[in-house]
């Protein structure tokens, strides 16, 4: 629902944005729906942690932005599902030139969940394999310019063949169409029997059960999305010395977001992370927003447009 509500000022260390498009992730419909368990927010309360736009006002003690800056968030503090956002300043990075503001409000949740899944829990390394199951969507994305930077060898997933074109066009070695009860065994064909080395999971109670089994020695599945319970069989794991790491994104440190944003705005200027905008809509069509974010065969980004 949309209401009119006076203009935030911004307090000392803030920066406010004037919201040029704002991204939406699956969390965010959990919390809207009240099934976020610990993190549902209080009542009322404004979705949207992604945002882009240029700079409005700066508080106090903020010298080096100046209003008509372009930006993107790490967070806000009042919500982006808005026409301005406001946010500390830590949590705002320059946006370069050559992203537009479509793409800049894909970036913090996509990009911010890849990096820290990747390199910090993962612990992926150059000329290793990685399954990236859902690769066509905003994370899958994110994980797959990552890793290929990174010098991996990737095999993604995707639901539909338009999902299957985009995730090969991103630079993916291998894609499968994860309907195919068959693409656990070619998994394995294509790396010989010997399985992958790290597995980054946007479904895990469907898939976690079956991707252990996908493991190579020492290999590794992270959680980054999951709708429910999940079973696994230990012994996967146990042949293997394999293991299971889970994150989210509200764990994350101000320093360890300070230095994941520089990752991100560094990959953005050399060129090698470029958000995929999959559908935009109008801010008074959120709804048909968080709709569209949880339906099956996602490609790219979802970007409400203030």
């Amino acid at each position: 629902m949309l209401e009119e509500a006076d203009d935030p000022s911004p307090g000392p260390g803030e920066v406010l944005i004037r919201v040029k498009a704002a991204g939406v992730n699956p969390y965010e419909t959990y919390a809207r729906a009240g099934t976020y368990g610990a993190r549902n927010p209080a009542l009322p309360y404004t979705p949207g942690t992604d945002v882009a736009g240029v700079v409005e006002a700066v508080g106090r003690g903020v010298d080096d932005l100046k209003p008509g800056a372009r930006v993107f968030s790490l967070g806000t503090l009042t919500g982006g599902y808005a026409e301005l956002a406001l946010c500390r300043r830590a949590r705002v990075e320059l946006l370069p030139a050559n992203v537009d503001f479509p793409q800049g409000a894909g970036l913090f949740v996509p990009y911010a969940t890849a990096y820290h899944a990747l390199f910090r829990l993962a612990r992926i390394e150059p000329a290793q394999t990685l399954l990236i199951h859902g690769a066509s969507g905003g994370v899958g994305i994110a994980a797959l310019q990552f890793a290929r930077a990174a010098g991996l060898r990737i095999i993604g997933t995707a639901g539909s063949e338009r999902g299957l074109s985009l995730i090969s066009a991103q630079g993916a070695h291998h894609a499968l169409d994860h309907r195919d009860p068959g693409h656990g065994q070619a998994v394995l064909d294509l790396t010989l029997g010997r399985g992958v080395d790290a597995i980054l999971e946007v479904l895990a109670n469907v898939n976690l059960g079956p991707d252990l089994k996908l493991l190579a020695s020492g290999g590794r599945v992270v959680v980054i999305g999951s709708r429910g319970d999940a079973t696994i069989t230990p012994r996967d794991l146990m042949a293997r010395d394999a293991s299971i790491a889970a994150m989210t994104l509200w764990n994350l440190t101000e320093e360890q977001l300070r230095k994941i944003g520089a990752a991100i705005h560094a990959g953005l200027e050399k060129g090698f992370l470029s958000p995929v905008v999959g559908a935009t809509f109008p801010l008074a069509e959120a709804a048909e927003a968080h709709r569209r974010v949880m339906a099956a065969g996602a490609l790219g980004k979802v970007v409400l447009i203030p």
